[in-house]
């Protein structure tokens, strides 16, 4: 299968699955033999939600992926947040819709939940949590809520206990959709109307800096659903939204956006290869900027992105989208492997984990 805009063949696998899948994320790997996948799993017609571990086995190239069930782990309600650390052994944290926080150690070798830290619903927000996310050390998870708190909850791997502490609260004012760590001690929140904030813990009572949208012809009630940061290039964050927008905001040009799809304005145009909401959104390490021998680190960087009309595509700055994958439902989010990131997992709506192998 060749992806469009690009020669190289791109040798995909759709895999059905019982259950709705919510989300899904790579698990740190101890070979490259063994690879682990985490998933959000959703059975709507007992309405009862887990949190899956599935064992990837790919035999050779262009041959059928096998993924087996390896563990299967209740959840209070349906997980609205995914994510994984991979510092040490690999730490998952999972947030769900009645506002419940739950940190699963797990077990690489065994495929298996060794250890779970909770937090009940009512403790962190009023009503779901949005996003969480967790920090390179493992240790820290930011959480974010449309009821307009933020929180940082703190991992103690030695006495196994959490605690946690309000960042900021909205008291319902603003509402916050998406957060991502850029450093030990800072983050960045996406919210409504395409804002972002960034935060700095060395600087409380609010965030550090603030973007709001202000171009002229954006759909400026849009929400941000997601938001990456380069690690080499942690000035700069990456968010995509609503109506297939993707912006980059550059902390060194606070108030000017940076498009890279979805947006007209003014002189500024960008290809946009979805018109729907841009589910997830995630720096491309693979992929190679087509202007490599001009970048400067005012350029962004290749971004994959995933939307609700079956999008996953790697957009970039003043090019041609490059599209890998056209479904005919939406694909809920999706996973580039840190490790090897020519491959790429994708959460299916019709109940299916696809995979993707790039050469």
């Amino acid at each position: 299968m060749a992806a469009n805009g690009t020669p190289h063949p791109l040798d995909v696998h759709i895999l059905p699955q019982p259950n709705y899948i919510d989300a899904v994320r790579w698990i740190p790997p101890l070979s490259p033999f063994h690879r682990l996948i985490a998933a959000a799993a959703f059975d709507s017609d007992t309405t009862t939600s887990t949190f899956q571990i599935h064992s990837l086995t790919v035999t050779q190239p262009n041959s059928p992926p096998t993924l087996t069930l390896q563990y299967s782990h209740p959840t209070p309600s349906r997980i609205s947040s995914l994510k994984v650390s991979h510092h040490n052994k690999p730490l998952v944290a999972a947030s769900t819709a009645v506002g419940s926080l739950h940190f699963l150690v797990t077990d690489p070798v065994r495929g298996r939940v060794e250890s779970e830290l909770s937090l009940p619903e009512g403790k962190l927000h009023a009503g779901p949590i949005s996003c969480v996310d967790l920090a390179e050390s493992g240790s820290e998870c930011v959480t974010v809520g449309e009821d307009g708190k933020v929180n940082l909850v703190r991992v103690d791997g030695g006495s196994e206990r959490l605690s946690y502490r309000r960042v900021f609260d909205g008291n319902g004012l603003v509402g916050y959709t998406a957060a991502k760590w850029a450093s030990p001690t800072e983050f960045a929140t996406g919210m409504l109307g395409f804002g972002l904030q960034w935060w700095d813990l060395r600087k409380p009572g609010g965030p550090a800096s603030q973007f709001k949208a202000n171009w002229a012809r954006a759909t400026t009630s849009g929400i941000v659903h997601s938001i990456d940061i380069h690690p080499s290039r942690k000035h700069t964050c990456v968010a995509g939204g609503s109506s297939g927008t993707v912006f980059a905001w550059d902390l060194r040009w606070q108030q000017q956006p940076i498009i890279l799809s979805g947006v007209e304005t003014g002189e500024v145009s960008a290809y946009s290869p979805c018109e729907s909401e841009v589910w997830e959104v995630q720096y491309d390490n693979y992929m190679h900027s087509k202007n490599i021998g001009n970048m400067s680190s005012s350029r962004i960087l290749p971004v994959m992105i995933c939307s609700e009309d079956g999008i996953l595509a790697v957009v970039e700055q003043g090019e041609e989208p490059i599209e890998l994958l056209a479904e005919p439902c939406a694909i809920n989010s999706f996973d580039i492997d840190r490790q090897n990131p020519s491959d790429v997992i994708c959460s299916l709506e019709w109940e299916s984990i696809a995979i993707l192998l790039r050469p």
